[in-house]
């Protein structure tokens, strides 16, 4: 990819994250287990428990690609490598994190994906402002994840030939 177009991508996708952090961080700030709870059985309390934790490792793994898509732009010489290389975690770490949340409070159902519905499924019916942070950064993640669809395989295939005629 030219230069400029990952300078491009890399501003890009700061901005979304930007957008995406400050979402979660006023979410997180705002309402605590206690808030969410309304039904005190053990189902619902693991449930919202999985739930906070997904989002705060999401906005952690946020944040250091936003920081790390911040020292691309500030350098100053682009490096294409260190650009690419951020890029590549920000879909892994982050995209991944939000799709495939690792207590699986809610999921992505493809099958809603080009209806115009919602395609988050929620595993137990969330109470509102819940269901408001995830349905709210839904779309900045969406978008993530089409524009750095090349990160998901070509990038680490590309840079296995690489270090392969570089060793031979």
């Amino acid at each position: 990819m030219p230069a400029d177009n990952l300078q491009k991508l890399c501003s890009e996708s700061r901005e979304k994250l930007k957008s995406a952090i400050s979402i979660m961080e006023t979410f997180l700030n705002e309402h605590a287990l206690s808030q969410l709870v309304t039904e005190q059985d053990e189902e619902t309390v693991h449930f919202y428990k999985g739930f906070l934790s997904d989002v705060r490792h999401l906005l952690v793994f946020s944040e250091v690609s936003y920081e790390k898509l911040g020292v691309v732009q500030r350098r100053p010489n682009f490096d294409i490598d260190f650009a690419e290389k951020a890029l590549y975690n920000l879909y892994h770490r982050c995209v991944n994190s939000f799709f495939y949340p690792k207590n699986e409070s809610y999921s992505e159902d493809g099958r809603y994906a080009y209806t115009g519905q919602d395609a988050i499924r929620f595993r137990k019916k969330p109470v509102r402002p819940a269901r408001d942070v995830i349905m709210n950064i839904t779309k900045i993640y969406e978008e993530l994840r089409d524009d750095l669809a090349y990160y998901e395989s070509d990038y680490l295939t590309e840079r296995r030939m690489q270090s392969e005629k570089s060793h031979a």
